[in-house]
């Protein structure tokens, strides 16, 4: 039977995350990959979308060496606002999860009025609820939860700072945890500081 819609369980679930150009200092950055990973009732198979998208400016060296993308990757990419209607179908009416989701907000902010909320944190979630680790970078609490194996799994090839791989890494912290916490049951609000809008 469903768990009601006001219930950790009966949410629909969407991890984003952006990859970006870098930016020296005083420049405005700009996003250059976006994925998703998206599930319902964190159940099933992740529905997963990814692009990248066109930047007038080109991709920093430093920006490059973390996610390996090149500004040459970029030449037939869509603009960010033509891939709008994609990024609103998949994270609206669902818990936006974010990995200290700031870039992601701040992206997403090119669009006004968009009203995406809640926001799920994974970061501040994974401090919450799995103490002691060194860090809590996305790798770190992945692989401590033993999660990245999933991961290469759904999306062989790819690897940390690809925004797919990294918004899938999200997504799968959250399905981990609410099973393994038992907490379908419970009002979202039960994550506490882990959750922002």
């Amino acid at each position: 039977m469903p768990l009601p819609a006001d219930m950790i369980g009966g949410l629909r679930f969407a991890a984003i995350d952006f990859e970006s150009a870098g930016a020296a200092r005083g420049e405005t950055d700009q996003p250059v990959q976006v994925g998703i990973a998206a599930c319902p009732f964190l159940e099933g198979e992740p529905e997963l979308w990814t692009s990248y998208i066109a930047t007038d400016k080109p991709v920093l060296w430093s920006a490059s060496q973390v996610h390996g993308i090149t500004t040459g990757m970029l030449a037939d990419a869509p603009s960010f606002p033509s891939l709008w209607p994609d990024i609103r179908s998949r994270l609206v009416e669902a818990v936006v999860v974010g990995h200290n989701p700031a870039t992601e907000r701040k992206f997403l902010r090119r669009f006004p009025g968009h009203g995406f909320s809640p926001w799920l944190d994974t970061l501040a979630l994974g401090k919450m609820c799995v103490p002691g680790l060194a860090d809590y970078s996305l790798s770190t609490l992945c692989d401590a939860l033993g999660l990245t194996s999933s991961v290469d799994a759904l999306l062989p090839g790819r690897r940390w700072h690809d925004a797919l791989y990294d918004a899938l890494g999200s997504l799968l912290v959250v399905r981990f945890l609410v099973r393994e916490l038992k907490l379908s049951s419970q009002p979202l609000e039960v994550l506490g500081k882990a959750v922002g809008k």
